[in-house]
């Protein structure tokens, strides 16, 4: 039996699974879990512990028809003005709830489209930010770049105000797939965005490219990682293309037909992983790549490497505070959601509440679950002493999965008295593994392929 066959027995290819970008996993949250505890969490945190503070902007000009992120099309900058405002209001809430002194570890602008943003209102939200959270010594600050929505001003701007790290969206060059997924972006232009933060001293460069899109082949994405790595990024994310139409009205548009198969989509990961090896780069966890040196390199040979929802992160903060439509918090005693919906967020504010409309509460079951799968996701490996040394005695209540899991998946998992470890070939496996050791597992949720 070859490795896809073996693969297939396994149920690679007919699993839906979540990332684990979070544990619990959003469709867990609840709308009992909101406001308050929100409110409660900010007030304690600790003010000598830095915070992530992660900021949505949900606004595009083009809706690609690949993406199920909550965003919003618009062709004035009117709504995006008007919400810029209601992010400020936000802020001043959030002043009203966190101790004093606290300050700013990490700050990431997700969309949507964050370089939607004019250069003065880049300069308005960022120094709205910094006035309630001033950043810490050593800070970084990244922000998602779309190549055909900014130019040299605002990048100016973005540097300004402390932007050291800039993920640029890609997806993948062939004329056809960008066809199919409405996202028209030439290489060309791509280039003189990547010039562009050269110039302006932003060295640190992540490049965001996604496999399993409509028309693409092992020929065309060899010819798409070829203009990729001539462009010579820092760290390379590989995503899987989740088709979920029910979800996500506008991949409606997409012809399904002329998806990939299963075992093609495989191959089409398979096949880029090794390039990127072959240039030099370091395999990060399930989906990411780095440059030897780079400091998601050094995590992952140091064993701090962590996952939270932008993926793979060296950042070491305990707390996430979340700004802006749909987006999370992450706390050490839970997870807290805004209202997803702009409108619904924009009232919640006005009422003068906190945006928090659903979450989690964590449980000590929670904690421990939650740390075993991050090690299985970050390092393929369950370190048993650390939990017991973390968690006590309670450690042992998973023994019965670590012994699941080695019978399932036999024999691609190895477990001893010091871990359990997913073996190089099963690595594959590694979301459908960490599902055994989700008790939340069997909530109504539609995932990604794990393929």
């Amino acid at each position: 039996m070859n490795d896809i066959d073996h693969l297939r027995r396994l149920g690679l290819f007919e699993a839906r699974v979540p990332r684990y970008t979070s544990y619990p996993t959003a469709p867990v949250f609840a709308p009992s879990i909101g406001a308050a505890f929100q409110a409660e969490c900010l007030e304690a945190l600790d003010p000598d512990k830095p915070v992530s503070v992660y900021v949505h902007i949900p606004f595009c000009e083009r809706l690609c028809w690949f993406c199920a992120c909550r965003t919003q099309g618009t062709k004035t900058m009117s709504p995006v003005e008007s919400y810029l405002g209601t992010l400020e209001a936000e802020l001043r809430l959030l002043a009203a709830h966190v101790p004093s002194g606290l300050r700013m570890g990490r700050l990431h602008w997700g969309g949507g489209t964050p370089t939607i943003l004019t250069p003065s209102m880049i300069h308005r939200l960022a120094q709205a930010i910094k006035a309630v959270l001033p950043p810490a010594e050593d800070w970084e600050f990244s922000v998602e770049i779309d190549p055909t929505l900014v130019d040299r001003q605002k990048i100016t701007a973005l540097h300004a105000e402390g932007m050291n790290r800039a993920s640029i969206g890609i997806q993948d060059f062939a004329d056809i797939v960008q066809d199919a997924i409405g996202r028209q972006q030439p290489f060309e232009t791509t280039a003189a965005c990547v010039g562009m933060l050269r110039d302006a001293g932003i060295h640190s460069l992540n490049a965001d490219l996604v496999y399993g899109l409509p028309h693409q082949t092992i020929g065309r994405m060899q010819a798409s990682l070829d203009r990729v790595l001539a462009l010579a990024p820092d760290r390379i994310a590989l995503f899987g293309y989740a088709h979920v139409p029910h979800l996500a009205k506008r991949q409606q548009l997409i012809d399904e037909a002329a998806l990939p198969g299963d075992v093609e989509r495989h191959r089409l990961f398979s096949e880029a992983a090794a390039r990127f090896r072959d240039a030099g780069y370091r395999a990060i966890g399930i989906d990411h790549f780095a440059r030897p040196g780079d400091s998601l390199t050094r995590a992952a040979e140091s064993g701090t490497l962590r996952r939270n929802f932008q993926g793979y992160t060296t950042d070491r903060c305990s707390s996430l505070i979340g700004i802006g439509a749909s987006a999370i918090s992450r706390f050490e005693n839970g997870y807290v959601q805004n209202a997803a919906a702009t409108a619904a967020y924009v009232e919640r504010i006005e009422t003068g509440m906190p945006a928090g409309c659903r979450g989690h509460r964590h449980s000590d079951e929670d904690r421990l679950r939650a740390r075993a799968i991050e090690m299985l996701m970050c390092d393929f490996r369950i370190d048993l002493a650390a939990l017991r040394q973390d968690f006590g005695s309670a450690a042992g209540s998973l023994e019965p999965v670590h012994q699941a899991v080695a019978a399932k998946f036999a024999p691609h998992v190895a477990v001893s008295t010091s871990d359990v470890s997913v073996l190089p070939e099963g690595r594959p496996l590694t979301r459908m593994i960490a599902a055994e050791y989700d008790a939340y597992n069997d909530v109504a949720a539609t995932f990604s392929k794990a393929s």
